[in-house]
């Protein structure tokens, strides 16, 4: 069994961070399901500014809106207006086709990688 990406939403940008939340990223309904990401997922985040790495999991969104929203502990490493890569991951005993989305600046869906 190998662990293989299976989910990546690419060049995100962070809308909000809320320390005051209890843990997760918060993301739009739309880039969940053009990914295949579940509600309640493990995903890990990278962030393209400051190259913090964290673990976290998925909370839904509000469908259109480009919310990502780092919250609770996450927020301190990644911060509002950070360009991030949101990544979920499959243990399988054989490849996995990931499903791979770039966004735009406003976490608009632009193409398919």
């Amino acid at each position: 069994m190998r662990w293989y990406i299976r989910s990546k939403i690419h060049k995100a940008t962070v809308t909000e961070a809320d320390i005051n939340y209890v843990g997760s990223i918060t993301i739009d309904e739309d880039l969940i399901e053009r990914t295949g990401l579940h509600e309640g997922e493990r995903v890990l985040v990278t962030s393209n500014s400051s190259g913090a790495r964290l673990e976290t999991y998925v909370i839904r969104g509000q469908r259109h809106s480009g919310v990502i929203c780092m919250n609770g502990a996450a927020a301190h490493l990644i911060k509002q207006g950070e360009e991030i890569i949101i990544m979920g991951f499959e243990l399988s005993d054989v490849p996995v086709k990931p499903t791979m989305i770039l966004v735009d600046k406003d976490n608009k869906f632009v193409q398919n990688l």
